[in-house]
């Protein structure tokens, strides 16, 4: 009984952080969610054919999430330094003895027209 309660949990942590998570084809839409939201955040999860592609070849075990977050804001209006994380559970690498989380962080300077900013300051 201890179990299937543990699972109904996970289940619907799990189920919770889904439905919170705007399905994307790519990132460009939350890094300008991220620059216009007013905590500077946007949340996602890959979708599509990289989407599957990606955890198809490495036998995941979770959606490939999104988290973007402003680091910096620029005096250009509309401007941003984001910290973009992709992630995924139960990924397994060749040569690795078992499936892990894995996290592929980089960060960015970003506007909403989709180039770098004209300054840094």
């Amino acid at each position: 009984m201890t179990n299937v309660l543990g699972l109904a949990l996970v289940l619907s942590s799990f189920m919770a952080i889904a439905q919170e998570r705007l399905a994307v084809p790519d990132a460009r839409s939350l890094m300008l969610a991220a620059i216009d939201a007013p905590d500077g955040q946007a949340h996602g999860v890959l979708s599509g054919p990289m989407a599957d592609a990606i955890t198809a070849r490495f036998k995941a075990t979770s959606p490939v999430y999104i988290d973007v977050s402003t680091e910096r804001r620029y005096a250009q209006p509309g401007c941003r330094r984001l910290k973009v994380s992709f992630w995924q559970d139960g990924v397994q690498l060749p040569g690795e003895p078992g499936p892990r989380r894995r996290t592929i962080d980089f960060g960015i300077n970003y506007c909403r027209d989709g180039l770098p900013p004209r300054s840094l300051s």
